[in-house]
């Protein structure tokens, strides 16, 4: 039967039955388990594990609050350094990165930044592309690329799955964006 009005009353569903009260045991526990550097979701395991409770991984992100803990952020990777500071700050001979009088790495590629990237513009775009073109990489593979009516860019993957290194990326860009220049874009 409906109410008057025609509207149903709505289900309301318990946001928290009462799972979440810790004793202090318990809240250390889930403090260690923090400090120790576990993600939320290994927490919410263990909770599971140990102490027999059932939580949603939004339950612990609020246990986790109510804690006034914080997970511990994971140690960002720190950036390698172009060869060039590298040497500045007394990298000896004998390093693996060391370049030679050829200017070239020990590896035999083209230094990042060393003019490796070459960009050009298809005469006629893509279709759905503002402009499209090619660009070759300081190693020698070739990718297509379309810079979109949103402004988007995209590298066309290669047949063999060649993925360009962030350095060689990064030089694309600013090839790119000296060539779009010079055509007017």
């Amino acid at each position: 039967m409906q109410p008057e009005g025609g509207y149903r009353q709505p289900v309301l569903f318990p946001v928290s039955n009462g799972r979440m009260n810790l004793d202090q045991n318990q809240k250390q526990k889930v403090a260690t388990w923090l400090q120790q550097g576990l993600k939320l979701s290994e927490v919410q395991r263990k909770l599971q594990e140990e102490f027999n409770l059932r939580l949603t991984y939004m339950e612990v992100k609020f246990l986790v609050s109510d804690l006034d803990l914080k997970p511990k952020d994971p140690e960002p990777e720190k950036p390698a350094e172009p060869a060039g500071q590298q040497a500045e700050k007394g990298a000896g001979p004998g390093e693996d990165d060391v370049e030679d009088d050829d200017g070239l790495a020990d590896d035999d590629q083209p230094a990042p930044g060393a003019g490796g990237v070459k960009v050009t513009m298809d005469q006629i775009a893509r279709p759905g592309a503002m402009v499209s073109g090619k660009v070759t990489f300081a190693n020698g593979k070739m990718c297509e690329w379309i810079l979109d009516q949103m402004g988007r860019l995209g590298v066309v993957p290669a047949p063999d799955g060649y993925k360009p290194s962030p350095a060689d990326l990064q030089e694309f860009q600013l090839a790119l964006e000296g060539e779009l220049r010079k055509s007017g874009f």
